[in-house]
């Protein structure tokens, strides 16, 4: 294998596809419905399971946290965290994350939080509704 071709196929490996991200209001609505959350002093998340061979992301940020200039900085840097572990984590759930208002400084608190707290949510969902989810969607 050329080094170019290694190089893309590392790149690739961590990239945040369409298919990776929750699109619609009922997309989010399912997942809050479910009702199976988590969370820490940094961020509360939401999941549930959806069938999948991979996991997509949400992202809700109030205005609560600041400006737009904030809030987004705050979106990125959770989509950025889920980029570079989502191969870390659980896959075949429906994750939305949270930021916690007023106790993020850093990058890396997201980035240390998210694993924790997603794996925690997912101990919370039934192992029933786990399979009933993934073979219905």
């Amino acid at each position: 294998m050329r080094p170019s071709e290694q190089f893309a196929n590392m790149t690739q490996r961590f990239l945040f596809r369409p298919h990776q991200r929750l699109r619609t209001a009922a997309d989010y609505q399912l997942v809050y419905d479910a009702g199976f959350r988590a969370g820490d002093q940094t961020l509360l998340v939401f999941v549930r399971p959806n069938g999948l061979d991979w996991s997509r992301l949400g992202t809700s940020v109030s205005r609560k946290h600041g400006n737009s200039v904030v809030r987004h900085r705050l979106k990125r840097w959770i989509r950025e965290a889920f980029r570079l572990q989502q191969f870390d984590l659980p896959v075949g759930y429906d994750l939305i994350v949270i930021p916690r208002q007023g106790n993020i400084a850093s990058q890396e608190e997201v980035h240390r939080a998210l694993p924790f707290v997603v794996k925690r949510a997912i101990k919370r969902i039934p192992a029933s509704d786990q399979s009933a989810s993934s073979n219905n969607d």
